[in-house]
Order: C-alpha cells, then structure tokens, then sequence
C-alpha cells in the first residue's frame, strides 16, 4: 500500500531593502490620497459651480466628463466631506499618528461615517482604526462602530424620577400607542424601565416615553383621579356610556366641575362612596 506525502506550500517572501521600504509606503500614501483627492475635486467643481460654461446643471456635466449617474456623484461628494471632518487644519495637533497615516479609502466606509454628525466622525474612526489595528478598517467594521454610537444611551429609571410622580405618555409604539397623550402615575422604578399607572391598568415604559408634568395641582389631584376612576371600572359590566365618559375622564390631567360631577354620579350609580 502506497503512502501518499502531502507537502505543505511555503509562501516565501522577499525581504525589501530599506529604500523599497520607504518607496512602498510613499506610493502607497499615494495611492490612498488619490481616491480621497479625487473626490474633493469633484465637490470642488460643484460647489464652485465651474461646470457653469457647458452644462446647465452639475448632474448632467458629472455624467458627461465623468461618467458618473447622480446619485453616485453625490456620495462621491459626501464622502470628499466626511474626509474633510476628519482632518480639520485645527484639529492636526490632536490627531494620533495612527490617526493621520490611515484615513478612509473608500466611499463606502465613509458612507457609514457620514450617518453621523460631523462633531462625532472623528471618534468613530479612530475607534474603527483601533479595532482592526493595522489594517484598514472595512467598511462593516465601521458600520459596527457607527450604530453603537447611534444607539440611545440608557437612563436609570431611579435617576430620573420618583414613585408617585406625575407625566404624560408619548412617543409609545405598537398596541401602547392609544395611550400617547394619557396622564399617568410612576409606580414602580425597575433598571431601564417604570411601571405606571393609567386610568384602565398600568404599563411599563422607558424614560423616554414620560414627558413630566410639573403643574403642583395636577401632581396632587392625578393620582387620586386616577384611583377614583379605576375604583368604578372594577364595580364590573358598565354601560357602554360609562366606559365612554371614564375614557374621556382618564385623557385629563385635572377634572373641571362638570367632569367632577360625571365622575361623583359614576361613581354615586355604582354605589361607591367618593
């Protein structure tokens, strides 16, 4: 029986002399500033407008000399701009090495960077520079970055409010979005979240959706509103009428005498003392 010998392939490379070095990492530099030259040049004549002679717009004369449709003449554009916010002439002395030797070469990467404000394109780049350490960072790796630094920071509900304070419900989503504009009470302070209560149940929501009320009177009626109104929804079965008037009751953030007096003659019909 015949034993076959696999042999491995050893890619060897050649050694370049300190002068090819040297000539290597120039014309690589070359290379990088090119595509990045290229396209503040191509912003340079439209925002100059020296297409002006031939053309009538800069649509037609990008895709005339240059070939280039519309939409991508403009991320070409965008991308000549994110370039510029990373290396501002008064921000040279707080660049990092690292930093200044390696800047974007391709639209796509700054595609994602410019999902940014300019103020935060720099940050993100560097960190996408630190991530893949001495290689250009791919256009995912900063897509990655980008969305963290989009991401909503979270609040701890204990630092931003109380139990027993007051608010109005917004921005809520999905099945919860009926309630937007609806009173409420905080009940219960979790990590992220808060437990509160609304005329017909309760609810858990993120700071975000809690637009605080500040009025003294409605601090001190609502939660006793609120009460008075659930207290006649447990009775059981109501009218139809009556679900109608505690939905109205339950949008208010304080009841006006006529509202008071719907509520007490609830309230009277069902036998529950106020």
């Amino acid at each position: 029986m015949e034993t076959q010998t696999q042999v491995a392939a050893v890619e060897i490379f050649e050694e370049l002399t300190p002068d090819e070095e040297r000539e290597r990492h120039r014309l690589e530099i070359r290379v990088d500033r090119a595509l990045g030259e290229g396209w503040s040049a191509l912003k340079q004549l439209r925002d100059l407008r020296l297409y002006r002679s031939t053309h009538g717009t800069f649509e037609e004369y990008a895709k005339e000399r240059f070939g280039y449709n519309r939409a991508h003449a403009y991320r070409l554009i965008n991308a000549a701009a994110v370039l510029e916010n990373l290396s501002p002439l008064d921000r040279q002395e707080e660049m990092s090495p690292n930093w200044r030797q390696k800047m974007p070469v391709s639209e796509s990467q700054c595609r994602e960077l410019a999902k940014l404000p300019a103020n935060k394109q720099p940050k993100a780049w560097e960190k996408a520079l630190s991530i893949s350490g001495d290689k250009a960072p791919t256009a995912q790796i900063v897509k990655t970055v980008v969305e963290r630094m989009k991401e909503k920071q979270l609040f701890l509900a204990r630092d931003f409010c109380a139990v027993g304070d007051v608010f109005t419900l917004t921005r809520l989503q999905s099945r919860e979005r009926k309630y937007n504009g609806y009173p409420c009470v905080a009940l219960v302070l979790k990590d992220f979240t808060i437990e509160v209560d609304v005329y017909d149940g309760t609810l858990i929501v993120k700071p975000e959706n809690l637009k605080p009320i500040d009025d003294p009177d409605v601090c001190r009626q609502l939660p006793t509103i609120l009460k008075r109104i659930k207290r006649v929804r447990d009775t059981g079965l109501l009218d139809r009428g009556a679900y109608y008037v505690l939905d109205g009751l339950g949008r208010q953030t304080y009841l006006t005498d006529f509202e008071e007096k719907l509520l007490s003659l609830l309230e009277q019909e069902h036998g529950i003392d106020s």
